[in-house]
């Protein structure tokens, strides 16, 4: 799924110059936690979150020995924090280091980017421009969305070719000890298992298959001797 599929189009935004009283009451009115700064072309220029908003009150006054403490430290972090604290405006607030996607980028890299960037959000943007807002709600609803739509069945066979593929694909699985059958959707393990966390991984990778009906674990605790050979 692309961003243009899950993101909000026509986004709430504000001006730099909008007061911060104002985006506060306008966070609390939509029910948002973040609103996109840009400019008269509609251009981003940064983010205002509740937690930039939160940062004031959380705020407190320097103490005795905080002017020592601040000549080993960088002043550029120390400068950011005292704007967002005392800022009037959403220039002043604002996060400006945005992470934005275009309108065709998929739902996994939008998600590998907000757990590198710590993000619950990114802006979409097409020839400069903010289009839409595509945050942590709309992948999840991607995924209900997902979970929800029919999908095609395969015969025992095509399950069976599938769940070896699958198979493959994880390191975990020992594919040498164990051996799966299917007969009319159910999928029976054999062989031998390491461990209880590898017979609940293959019940799941098995369950996720198509046309899979029902998961029967009949494999048995590896040996010693098998386990000394890893």
């Amino acid at each position: 799924m692309k961003s243009k599929e899950l993101m909000t189009t026509n986004p709430v935004v504000i001006s730099p110059e909008t007061p911060v009283s104002a985006i506060a009451e306008l966070l609390a009115a939509r029910g948002i936690s973040a609103v996109p700064v840009v400019d008269a072309e509609g251009m981003p220029q940064g983010i205002v979150t509740e937690g930039d908003l939160i940062r004031r009150l959380a705020e407190h006054p320097p103490g005795p020995l905080t002017w020592f403490l601040n000549l080993f430290s960088q002043s550029a972090p120390l400068i950011e924090r005292f704007a967002k604290a005392h800022g009037k405006t959403a220039r002043d607030v604002m996060t400006k280091d945005l992470v934005t996607v275009s309108e065709t980028e998929t739902a996994e890299r939008i998600a590998e980017l907000m757990e590198q960037n710590h993000i619950r959000r990114v802006l979409v943007v097409k020839g400069g421009r903010l289009i839409g807002i595509v945050s942590r709600a709309d992948l999840l609803r991607a995924i209900l969305r997902g979970e929800t739509t029919p999908q095609e069945t395969h015969d025992d066979h095509g399950i069976q070719l599938a769940l070896v593929k699958a198979m493959r694909a994880q390191p975990w699985v020992d594919t040498y000890w164990i051996y799966p059958s299917i007969k009319a959707g159910t999928v029976t393990f054999h062989g031998f298992a390491r461990n209880d966390t590898m017979r609940q991984g293959l019940s799941i990778m098995a369950r996720e298959i198509p046309g899979v009906v029902a998961v029967k674990d009949e494999m048995t605790a590896m040996p010693l001797i098998l386990r000394a050979s890893f």
